[in-house]
């Protein structure tokens, strides 16, 4: 049984060790979310590092900044909502098949 415990813990190694190098393959992996139809666009890495905001001239109005904030903080929030979807998405893969109660050793 114990022979049987241990290729367990291995595997759940492997699986830790696997995970690592997905997570090392989103950080370089980016999405990225916009708003204004456009005019506002956030550029975020699967780590959700902000890489860049890219502001349309058309999206400045300087009698309502406020609504240049509200642009980019959406904008913002719909590229982080890509790249955890990205990262669910590759980690599922990995954890298919798992029991529930094994993710958590992971």
């Amino acid at each position: 049984m114990s022979g049987g415990f241990g290729n367990l813990m291995r595997q759940v190694q492997q699986m830790q060790k696997k995970m690592g190098q997905i997570q090392d393959e989103l950080n370089d992996k980016t999405v990225e979310g916009e708003a204004g139809q456009g005019k506002v666009k956030a550029t975020v890495t699967g780590g959700l590092s902000v890489r860049s905001i890219s502001i349309g001239k058309d999206a400045v109005d300087l009698e309502d900044m406020g609504m240049l904030e509200d642009l980019v903080t959406v904008a913002v929030n719909d590229a982080i909502a890509k790249a955890k979807k990205m990262k669910e998405d590759e980690m599922g893969k990995l954890t298919a098949g798992l029991p529930a109660n094994m993710r958590g050793m992971l």
